[in-house]
């Protein structure tokens, strides 16, 4: 009976304790505990994402104003000039005309000049006597004004005396063509109608008198059936140019004697 006592009265003190934390105390403390928690949750909440990153814009460097002037525009640049071609096609813009007859008068001392330099006639094997004038012949109603030297195609063609190769032309009249100046700048002699050139012949080279510079032949307006050099010696103008001069009968330099 005491014992059944006991265990009513423990177990009803233990359900009075029990009310009394669970249902009075504890809610309190609970609540003051999650009242005393708000500023920490509140301080350790997350940041807002940050934003997007943007790098700064670089200056733009200012420019002195006696830098701004517009440069005036670079010239075009020259046009490539075209590839020698070899000296047996070499063709040129033509001149005004084949050989531009200068109004000078002619000197007897242009002869006697001429003779005193011993010219060879530039045909070889070719005589004093095979040669005939045809300087004021009638060519298309004007002067021949130059000496045909007949001989067989192929004939070498010799440098009438010491000189240089000043151009190498082609022309419809003239057909493959030599102008060659004298030593001195004085007189030019001309040679057409060639059927080729010599090998190794080009603008510039320095002639010896016999040396072979190319071959009769019948190029140009020449005939196909006659082939001969054209021959023609000129004086030169104050302006050098080696299609311009007064021209000087080639025959009487080898058939007349010097004027002493």
């Amino acid at each position: 009976m005491k014992f059944s006592v006991f265990v009513l009265g423990f177990l009803t003190g233990t359900l009075a304790t029990y009310l009394i934390l669970t249902r009075l105390w504890w809610p309190d403390v609970r609540l003051e505990a999650a009242h005393a928690t708000l500023p920490v949750i509140a301080s350790v909440a997350p940041s807002p994402p940050p934003a997007a990153f943007v790098p700064p814009e670089t200056p733009t460097p200012e420019v002195p104003s006696e830098l701004i002037a517009v440069s005036p525009p670079l010239p075009s640049p020259p046009e490539p000039m075209p590839s020698p071609l070899p000296s047996e096609t070499v063709t040129s813009p033509a001149p005004p005309v084949e050989v531009k007859t200068l109004d000078l008068p002619l000197l007897q001392t242009d002869l006697d000049r001429l003779r005193m330099r011993n010219l060879l006639i530039p045909v070889q094997g070719i005589e004093r006597k095979n040669l005939r004038d045809t300087f004021t012949d009638d060519r298309s109603g004007q002067h021949h004004q130059a000496i045909d030297i007949m001989a067989a195609r192929g004939t070498p063609v010799l440098a009438a005396g010491d000189g240089r190769v000043e151009k190498l032309f082609t022309s419809k009249p003239g057909g493959l063509t030599i102008y060659e100046f004298d030593p001195q700048g004085e007189y030019c002699y001309y040679y057409a109608h060639l059927d080729g050139y010599a090998a190794g012949l080009v603008q510039g080279k320095v002639l010896r008198k016999g040396e072979v510079i190319g071959y009769v032949g019948s190029t140009g307006n020449a005939s196909a059936t006659a082939p001969h050099l054209h021959f023609t010696i000129f004086r030169l103008g104050a302006s050098k140019k080696w299609w311009e001069g007064a021209a000087v009968d080639p025959y009487p330099v080898w058939t007349s004697p010097v004027v002493p």
